[in-house]
């Protein structure tokens, strides 16, 4: 039958799907069931191949499609018990005992002798019974904490107890559902009225316990407390109370967002409306908050978070921006209101340190997932009228929000916050207030040049006349504020040649000069820290010049001021301190030129870039080794965990490359896991740019080879790591990359069948087959060292079990090559699948003609473990088959193996024992007999 008429035939693509399925390729497996489901007609047939794939489902951990498919099978076959009983495998992970006892049961009554259905009902029946006394007793301790809790004369310690308890009873299932069922939510709701900020907090908790995972709890507590009251408690002025409100906040959406995503299951989620309307209520509410005066500093920037993590696409292949179009017609303007906001005027709502900040990333988000011109030209339409509107406005303080507002759009949508600076008469009140006599104005204006000065490209003016301007107000302001604004003003246009020596803005020395004033400033613990982060941002611009970056080395105080710094309260330095970081470890991407077209750029009096004698890698190491010093582990650690919209994609980018660059040298990995660097690398391998992502999963390789992964990654995390070092092995990694991840993955392997398990449902088996024909010599032993690890699981040995594949042959081959690292992989690898797998050793005499060659060779190796690897390959073959015996006997081979078998100087033990078992068995076969204890003859 042609590949053709196969791909037409339902019955041959379900025998294809079996053997697949036997083979332990699971997944194409699926694939053929699935197209022959689409060909089927019949009933019986149907749901025989429902049945099948719901097996596949089942190996594959998809429960759900296990257990519809199952029911398919039963829809169209009652009598089917292999479907009823994968449905109750399936109902069983799924926790759904009730239903899977069902089946199992009815399974058992159709075939009351089958094992194991009667195993299956005995574990359920168990199972069952447990959780009916865990509910019965969870009961009783809910009861107990709510009497506690409704006395009004309880001690407030008791009390406090009681919530706590309550909390730890809300992260069980059990115990969630238990604190539900018993109106748990209506006293929560007074919990929440608490004077007592820890009993508000505990009710806080108990609700993230009840939402986490759950859409129908969720919109039930939604609907009952109201976003009217959750929004109130984040606006609370105790910074504590406000984020765990916006935590719960973050946990409801997702509760929501995740449950409509999920394939319905069960009767009670199979008849709740689309939470759609309770995702846009909550997000109305969140809007309200942004201009709202009686919502604290804190409470404003927990619902711009929200707003960021909520409203724009996850990835742009999602076409539905409906959700950003919705908040922008509803909530756009109450955005620039915080925006434009000027603390120091106290005419708007209170703000943070953060807050501007958080306005830039929502907007420049919100920009950005817009998908046509029409679209945004709206969104620049309406900012323009915003700023506009203030601006015409007579009196200072309009003016001022509209330059405010402006300074905002320059740091998010700066294409927006170009067009605006560019309306008529607002450079000119910009550079006319910076001769201002008052600090305020000065300092919003100021403001505005240094975000101009860099985004404002038709602004030919700020351009042009930036430094003279600048200079003047650092030369002349008798404020420090405005001094370490202008001071980062200057940074910033003089760092226009970046990492080019020869293209410097200011005269020889100017730059060190303003880098001291920067140390200075950071150093000194009596300025705001407001004026502390804008030095750190003129570092990170300063830094480009190799001086600078040698020079802020040196300063211990300043590299400890910076580090403690990026663990502020400020989250507005994030990136200033993640871009100084990579400046002074050089881990930003520098593309060498090609010295050809040097030379032609020479000849044609081009501009050539000339890398700093002081960027030399000597230097760097230098460097790498004083941050080291100074913390910036734990600092970097720190930047991490700050649930900020500060902290960006790109900033996120700058922490993982400066993680690689720590982790380059091997002495320095111990230093860096010790610190917490390990654990704050793996989200940084899932949450970032596409390049943040590599560079973090090469930085976790690099100690994943070299420190022992189960003390690097305890418990739990080492599984994480799994995902992101699968990520390196494709073609648009380096080589390196490939190589490193091979490695890392090659150690993985070795320690546990779970983990073995994980690699393989990332699907890393055939990417690593695919290495293994890698032309470079080091990936391609790499590559077969990480399959030697995994044919220790089932799965892989059944993958060289497969018949058609040449599998076993590219072993057998690798094994006779000269590249001595190959051998031994391919080698042992080999000695593993016919220890494991005896049917394997009949087939390697058909891989190739020069198969015995191969093996004797392995035999009389000078190295001892592909001697010791050798002889247990022939050892198994002779186990497997009398046949193979004989051909082994009637070869040179039962010569070497006499001379092992009496060992002797320069033959391991183990050897000479294994080739002493090679000849026993040939004697047990009657291929050879024995000269009474002497060598042995044919």
């Amino acid at each position: 039958m042609s590949i053709n008429d196969k791909e037409k035939d339902p019955a041959a693509l379900k025998e294809e799907g079996n053997t697949l399925f036997k083979a332990g390729d699971t997944q194409g497996a699926v694939r053929c069931y699935t197209k022959a489901l689409k060909l089927c007609d019949g009933q019986a047939e149907s749901a025989v191949l429902y049945r099948n794939r719901s097996a596949c489902y089942l190996k594959l951990e998809e429960y759900s499609k296990a257990e519809a498919d199952a029911t398919a099978a039963l829809d169209n076959d009652p009598g089917d018990v292999k479907a009823r009983f994968r449905r109750a495998q399936a109902f069983l992970k799924l926790a759904r005992l009730d239903q899977a006892f069902l089946d199992a049961q009815r399974c058992a009554q159709l075939e009351p002798k089958n094992k194991a259905f009667q195993d299956l009902l005995r574990q359920l029946g168990a199972q069952i019974q447990q959780k009916s006394m865990q509910l019965k007793s969870t009961d009783a301790r809910v009861q107990q904490m709510f009497s506690v809790l409704l006395d009004a004369s309880a001690k407030d310690v008791d009390r406090q107890k009681a919530a706590q308890n309550l909390v730890v009873l809300s992260r069980e299932d059990a115990g969630a559902e238990r604190i539900f069922r018993n109106d748990g939510v209506k006293l929560i709701q007074k919990l929440l009225q608490s004077t007592q900020e820890e009993v508000v907090l505990s009710a806080l908790r108990t609700l993230v316990g009840l939402c986490t995972g759950h859409q129908s709890r969720t919109m039930a507590i939604v609907n009952e407390l109201g976003m009217g009251q959750l929004c109130a408690v984040m606006g609370s002025v105790a910074s504590g109370v406000s984020l765990a409100a916006c935590h719960l906040l973050q946990v409801m959406f997702e509760a929501l967002t995740e449950g409509m995503k999920r394939e319905i299951r069960g009767k009670d989620e199979a008849i709740l409306p689309e939470p759609s309307m309770e995702l846009r209520s909550m997000l109305h509410h969140l809007l309200e908050m942004l201009p709202a005066f009686e919502v604290s500093g804190p409470g404003r920037d927990g619902a711009i978070n929200l707003l960021v993590k909520q409203v724009p696409r996850k990835s742009l292949k999602n076409p539905d921006n409906s959700l950003t179009l919705w908040v922008i017609d509803q909530g756009l303007k109450k955005i620039l209101e915080v925006a434009g906001t000027v603390p120091e005027l106290s005419e708007g709502p209170p703000l943070t340190d953060n807050s501007h900040m958080s306005c830039s990333v929502l907007l420049g988000k919100l920009y950005d997932d817009l998908k046509s011109d029409k679209e945004r030209e709206n969104f620049s339409k309406l900012c323009e009228e915003y700023v506009q509107q203030h601006f015409s406005q007579s009196g200072i303080g309009p003016k001022l929000r509209a330059i405010q507002t402006v300074s905002v759009l320059l740091q998010g949508p700066s294409e927006v916050g170009n067009r605006t600076l560019e309306m008529s008469g607002l450079i000119d009140a910009v550079i006319s207030l910076c001769a201002s006599g008052d600090i305020t104005h000065q300092q919003v204006a100021v403001e505005a040049v240094i975000h101009a000065a860099g985004k404002a490209k038709r602004a030919s003016f700020i351009t042009a006349n930036g430094v003279s301007l600048l200079k003047d107000l650092y030369k002349k302001s008798e404020n420090d504020r405005i001094r370490v604004r202008a001071l980062v003003g200057l940074c910033k246009l003089g760092s226009a040649g970046g990492t080019d020596f020869s293209m410097k803005q200011f005269a020889e020395g100017s730059t060190l000069k303003l880098a001291k004033q920067c140390r200075k400033w950071l150093c000194n613990e009596s300025m705001p820290p407001a004026s502390r982060r804008w030095s750190a941002e003129g570092l990170a611009y300063l830094t480009f010049d190799a001086d600078v970056k040698e020079d802020l080395a040196e300063d211990k105080n300043a590299l400890l001021a910076m580090c403690e710094l990026a663990k502020s309260e400020d989250k507005t330095v994030l990136f200033a301190v993640g871009s100084t970081l990579v400046n002074c470890t050089n881990s930003y991407d520098v593309e060498k030129p090609d010295p050809q077209m040097v030379e032609l750029a020479k000849y044609a009096k081009q501009h050539v870039p000339e890398e700093h004698p002081k960027d030399a890698p000597s230097y760097v190491e230098k460097r790498l080794k004083k941050l080291l010093e100074a913390g910036v582990v734990s600092a970097l650690v720190c930047m991490v965990k700050q649930e900020s919209p500060a902290l960006t994609e790109a900033c996120r980018e700058c922490i993982a490359r400066v993680f690689l660059a720590l982790v380059d040298r091997q002495e320095d990995r111990g230093t860096v896991v010790a610190q917490g660097g390990g654990k704050a690398l793996i989200p940084l391998a899932s949450d970032n740019t596409d390049v943040g992502k590599i560079k973090a999963a090469q930085a976790l390789a690099k100690i994943a080879i070299t420190s022992n992964p189960e003390i690097a990654f305890p418990g739990e995390r080492i599984y994480e790591v799994v995902r992101p070092l699968v990520s390196l092995l494709s073609l648009e990694c380096t080589l390196l990359q490939n190589f490193e991840a091979l490695m890392a993955l090659t150690n993985l392997a070795g320690i546990s069948e779970r983990l073995r398990q994980k690699i393989i449902k990332e699907k890393a088996v055939p990417k690593i087959e695919g290495y293994m024909f890698e032309e470079h010599e080091l990936v391609r032993a790499s590559a077969t060292e990480c399959m030697c690890n995994l044919v220790l699981s089932t799965e892989v040995q059944k993958l060289y079990l497969a018949t058609g594949t040449d599998r076993l042959k590219l072993l057998v081959l690798y094994s006779g090559e000269e590249d001595e690292r190959l051998r031994r992989a391919a080698a042992g690898t080999l000695a593993m699948l016919t220890a494991e797998q005896p049917e394997l050793c009949t087939r390697i005499p058909g891989t190739t003609t020069h198969w015995l060659e191969i093996m004797q060779a392995l035999l009389l190796s000078e190295i001892s473990d592909l001697r010791h690897r050798g002889v247990i390959i022939v050892q198994n073959m002779m186990r497997a088959e009398k046949g193979l015996a004989e051909m082994l006997v009637e070869s040179e081979a039962l010569e070497i193996l006499s001379v092992l078998a009496k060992g002797g100087e320069g033959t391991p033990g183990a050897v000479s024992k294994a080739a002493q078992t090679c000849l026993d068995q040939a004697v047990g076969y009657g291929i050879i007999k024995t000269r009474e204890g002497k060598e042995s003859e044919p």
